[in-house]
Order: structure tokens, then sequence, then C-alpha cells
């Protein structure tokens, strides 16, 4: 049975971490990188992957997603092609479904790739 994409979500450039996605990180917890989404900020920390997704009109409902390193099972990223080509994309695997990541060319997919491969492959 083919996994469906649960989530699809768009990092447009970096940015410095909010106060919000500070205020949840664990002790010990730290950001990687931090990119700007469509409507709020998410970040790859040295445990997880946090997206804050703002909701409604006014956005003063947020979901949060944490995707803890050790529950993907692979990823796949394909860098941009070109001129009419102008997005990235991450692909997970998770034991929870199937997110797409789509990566904006100011941002480097290729740094997707260390970040997760570094924190993966030594929490295994």
């Amino acid at each position: 049975m083919p996994i469906e994409v649960y989530k699809t979500w768009v990092f447009n450039t970096k940015t410095q971490p909010t106060p919000e996605l500070k205020s949840i990180l664990l002790d010990g917890e730290e950001v990687i990188q931090c990119y700007k989404t469509i409507r709020d900020v998410a970040a790859l920390t040295n445990l997880r992957i946090l997206i804050m997704d703002k909701q409604g009109l006014t956005g003063k409902k947020t979901e949060i997603y944490s995707i803890p390193y050790r529950s993907i099972d692979m990823w796949s990223t394909e860098n941009a092609g070109g001129f009419l080509d102008v997005t990235a994309e991450l692909e997970l695997w998770t034991k929870a479904g199937h997110f797409k990541i789509n990566v904006n060319k100011d941002c480097d997919i290729r740094e997707f790739d260390r970040i997760l491969g570094g924190a993966i492959l030594k929490n295994q």
C-alpha cells in the first residue's frame, strides 16, 4: 500500500528563531538552522525538526509539528533544476507518514542533507 503525503510545507529563507519557538525547546536542545515558512518558522535542532504552522485568518492559532530524528526511516533531497524549477524538495518517510518540504532557491538543500545525515545517523 503506498504511503500518502501527509503534509507539505515551504521553507523560504533562513531566519532567526522566534521567542515562541525558543520557548518550546528542551534543556540541551539547540537550533542548528531556522527557516521562515509562509506564515511562521521551522527549525532543525539537534533532536528534531520543529515546524510552527500558523492557522486561521489572524494567525493566532498555531499547530506545532515535531518530527524526532529517530522517527525518520528515510529521506531524499532533490535540488532545483534551473530557470523554471526554482524549488528544491526534501521528502521524509517517518513512522507517522510521508512529509514533503519545498525549499526555496535561497536555501541550500545540501545543508539539509548534512544536518539530517548527522542527526539521524548519529542517533541510530
